[in-house]
């Protein structure tokens, strides 16, 4: 039986890594094969990247190797197949060919070179926030698909419900929107428990545990005429205060907790009383502190952005639009993934969104200008023909790492590109998505409200913004040099 392509890929992955022993676990994105590298120097960084298939490599805490939306679940599942393991599941320790096992001698060099790297880590404030940034990144990324398909199912029962309501269709419709809004709300009604065991798994703790302690956010089972009381100011604490920011911090203290319980609890009843004490002591700590604590937080966070979208209107909007792509680079936005859920918990939509997606759009406008100034340069016409599609489509590392990135200029123009449709956006004011989902044209059945119309407005000019910067002042001279040449 012939090699398929994505079998193709995935061995030639692990060649250019050193081999599947060379690799401790490997998780994927939407675009990304996301791997964690025993020795980095075993690791064949430009061999990688010519690897026929490959958009692009990052060298982060993981290595990142860009294959594209669609592949990318079938190659990272060939590569945990081979080794037997599921992913996020770590590696099995890996012998030599000959089978023979480690001596006393490497496994003190192994441990030594472990609590060095944990040393260095611990006075590196650069890794110790980059840890952070991933683990947001393993708690929130699994759970991208979902947010996808939920967001646009709930963005059709939104316009269904929008006809509805003018009289365009019969109430004949009012079950099938209902329908809909169930399916939504599958994720979005019970994203603290996803979140709470998610966190759980990142944080070493027992993700039933963490789901519990995201359900126990919800109140449920409260009397709604005898509230719990926020012990800070006597108010009644609402179902769901402190959203997922305060389930995080809370899944993190149960897993010191339930490691701590592990260590003095005896094994015979360990099954028993850890996990009691464990959700008992870390429950009542979530309801009375971290609810009340992390409610402040998230509303003054939510109002900060709030307000400086408002008060800085198109400014605001060109500045985030021009330094989103940037952040992707760095891997910051995932950051602002709980601000977005905050942002829709609070106020029903997040306005950062259709700002943020205008960075895709800037790159899409300037891919085209390369395309029409060097059509002539076949190899990179090649490369955009594969990567507009899913660019338009609002997926944009093929056109970042594949096309503007390795040349330079067009990645800057692209970003102010994507500054001048979140000038647009933000100049229009109130324009937000009802769920986080892909940005560019899939984007627009989630825009809240009805204001879809300024979003495309937005999405045009960072096309044509993206476009004219690129067509004038980003094409670089050897490039243009090589199509002259071809």
């Amino acid at each position: 039986m012939s090699e398929t392509k994505e079998q193709r890929l995935a061995r030639e992955i692990y060649e250019n890594v050193g081999g599947l022993s060379n690799v401790k676990k490997i998780i994927h994105c939407m675009t990304r094969v996301r791997m964690t590298i025993k020795d980095d120097h075993k690791v064949n960084v430009d061999a990688l990247k010519a690897v026929d298939g490959v958009l692009g490599v990052v060298e982060d805490e993981t290595l990142q190797v860009i294959v594209g939306p669609g592949i990318v679940n079938k190659v990272a599942n060939i590569m945990v197949s081979e080794v037997g393991v599921k992913l996020g599941e770590a590696f099995p320790e890996q012998s030599d060919k000959s089978g023979r096992t480690l001596t006393d001698r490497e496994i003190v060099e192994a441990k030594a070179a472990e609590v060095k790297a944990k040393e260095k880590a611990k006075h590196n404030n650069s890794t110790a926030f980059k840890r952070v940034l991933k683990s947001i990144s393993n708690i929130f990324v699994p759970l991208i698909p979902a947010f996808v398909g939920a967001g646009i199912i709930g963005g059709i029962a939104a316009i269904f419900s929008n006809l509805l309501t003018a009289g365009s269709i019969g109430h004949e419709w009012a079950s099938i929107i209902t329908t809909l809004n169930i399916i939504k709300n599958g994720i979005f009604a019970y994203l603290v428990i996803y979140v709470g065991i998610n966190s759980a798994n990142e944080f070493g703790a027992t993700p039933g545990l963490g789901g519990i302690i995201g359900a126990a956010t919800l109140l449920t089972g409260m009397d709604p005429k005898a509230p719990i009381m926020n012990i800070f100011n006597g108010t009644a604490l609402s179902a769901g205060q402190g959203g997922i920011i305060g389930v995080i911090f809370a899944v993190w203290i149960l897993a010191l907790v339930e490691k701590r319980l592990h260590k003095i609890i005896p094994n015979a009843i360990d099954i028993i009383v850890t996990p009691t004490i464990a959700l008992l002591v870390v429950g009542l700590f979530t309801i009375f502190i971290v609810m009340p604590i992390a409610g402040v937080v998230s509303g003054a966070l939510v109002g900060s952005i709030t307000w400086v979208l408002n008060v800085g209107g198109a400014f605001s909007g060109f500045i985030l639009g021009l330094f989103f792509l940037p952040m992707v680079m760095f891997g910051l936005h995932q950051i602002l993934t709980p601000i977005h859920i905050e942002m829709i918990n609070k106020m029903g939509y997040t306005p950062l969104l259709p700002i943020l997606a205008m960075a895709g759009a800037g790159q899409v406008g300037a891919a085209f200008a390369l395309w029409v100034k060097c059509r002539k340069n076949k190899k990179l016409v090649q490369l955009i023909k594969g990567a507009l599609p899913v660019g338009i489509l609002g997926i944009g590392e093929p056109l970042i790492y594949g096309v503007t990135l390795p040349l330079g200029r067009p990645f800057i123009t692209a970003c102010v590109g994507g500054g001048i449709g979140g000038a647009v956006i933000g100049g229009i004011g109130n324009i937000g998505a009802i769920a986080i989902g892909p940005s560019g044209i899939p984007l627009i059945p989630l825009i809240a409200n009805g204001h879809w119309l300024g979003y495309v407005f937005g999405l045009l000019a960072a096309y044509v913004g993206g476009f004219i910067a690129t067509f004038f002042f980003g094409i670089p001279k050897d490039v243009q040099k090589e199509t002259n040449a071809n």
